[in-house]
């Protein structure tokens, strides 16, 4: 098997060898953390449905949302900031383009919430939509906990024909924005609630069906063996090569030499 030292050889071992590893090593336990974090986040959904609403100071007592406490449902009483709207761009709405409406909330005690009161499609040509306004006077909303996005891009906030856009749902640019400071972290609105517009599904964020990345981490983990199978076939089909070529060139000296010819005569009587 000394044809394996040879750079070709060499090169294409270390190349199946190195993606054999990434797969086990990396892709594969990629895609199982990314199951796991879908099934706690799922199991943090349905606990958060069972269990109702409570006032927003007895879980949000401080200046910022926990992560322990995401998706649980809250009710909160106050007034609607007039003039502190801001839309969240490159939201979806039925498959279409939208636009989310995060408006500031002043607390009885003080504290400015920032809402996200759900989507609105786009206008015609992805133009800004129209919406209802936010009540006005001291109201009692209801609505779900969720900590602050971030923008992948750290894309600044932008204003366009007067109206104030940022690109996560995120307390902290609508903060950059309005010039107020809000609790950290942002509750949407449920249905049928105050002020709601089309309230924010209730699913997990990574999207996709159940299992699914654990489907694709088994396939990772197929791949990698499927990669050292074909190793071992390539290895088997070079050495049977070799082997004929041996026994031709084997064969091709005997015919010269003459060895065959008194095998193959019938003898005199």
């Amino acid at each position: 098997m000394r044809f394996l030292l040879r750079p070709g050889w060499i090169a294409f071992v270390v190349a199946v060898l190195a993606f054999v590893v990434v797969c086990y090593t990396l892709l594969a336990p990629w895609q199982f953390g990314r199951e796991t974090e879908r099934d706690a986040t799922q199991q943090a959904i349905d606990a958060a449905n069972e269990t109702p609403p409570v006032p927003f100071a007895q879980l949000v007592p401080g200046d910022a949302v926990e992560p322990g406490d995401i998706w649980r449902q809250v009710s909160l009483t106050g007034e609607f900031v007039p003039g502190s709207e801001a839309l969240v761009r490159l939201r979806t709405l039925d498959a279409a383009p939208a636009f989310d409406v995060l408006t500031a909330m002043r607390l009885a005690d003080g504290r400015v919430v920032t809402v996200d009161r759900g989507s609105v499609p786009a206008g015609p040509n992805l133009t800004l939509p129209s919406y209802p306004p936010a009540p006005t006077g001291t109201v009692t909303v209801e609505g779900r906990l969720r900590t602050n996005e971030t923008d992948p891009n750290a894309r600044p906030p932008v204003t366009e024909g007067g109206v104030r856009q940022v690109y996560a749902m995120d307390s902290r640019s609508f903060a950059t924005v309005t010039g107020l400071t809000p609790v950290t972290g942002v509750v949407t609105l449920s249905e049928n609630t105050p002020g709601v517009l089309r309230a924010i599904p209730i699913e997990v964020p990574s999207g996709g069906a159940p299992f699914t990345n654990f489907s694709y981490a088994l396939q990772w983990l197929t791949f990698g063996a499927v990669a050292l199978v074909a190793l071992g076939i390539f290895i088997r089909l070079e050495l049977l090569q070799r082997r004929g070529r041996r026994d031709t060139k084997g064969g091709l000296r005997d015919a010269l030499s003459g060895r065959d010819q008194h095998e193959d005569r019938t003898p005199t009587p």
